[in-house]
């Protein structure tokens, strides 16, 4: 182990980094930010997302489907209630994925530049 590494940010290649960094925003309740003259945002537990703005960003297709752009990451954020967390998402623009695996689980859902980004029922442990 490197001594003193943790890990700094999450960097999202993207279409419009001012629209993306204000639909994470609005989804998960973090505060806007400027971070290496890029927006950003914060949690309250220090996770930090920064958004780069790519000029030829191609939307990932999901599912993966060959000779076509493979998505690079995708996010689980943990709900109380996954229904509701689907319409809130859904009305500040997110839409739901035509393929759903999750059943009762989670629910894979498409940011506004394509990233696939699941909503999962949180469990009991």
């Amino acid at each position: 182990m490197i001594p003193g590494i943790c890990l700094g940010n999450v960097a999202v290649d993207c279409i419009d980094a001012e629209k993306l960094r204000g639909f994470y925003a609005e989804l998960l309740g973090w505060e806007k930010r400027e971070l290496y003259g890029c927006p950003a945002m914060i949690s309250q537990a220090g996770f930090v997302f920064l958004f780069m703005q790519e000029g030829d960003y191609i939307r990932p297709v999901w599912p993966e489907e060959q000779a076509k752009q493979q998505k690079q990451m995708h996010f689980d954020f943990q709900v109380d209630d996954l229904p509701s967390a689907v319409a809130q998402a859904e009305a500040i623009g997110a839409v739901k994925a035509d393929n759903q695996y999750g059943g009762e689980h989670f629910v894979t859902m498409l940011d506004p530049d394509g990233h696939p980004f699941c909503l999962c029922a949180k469990e009991s442990i």
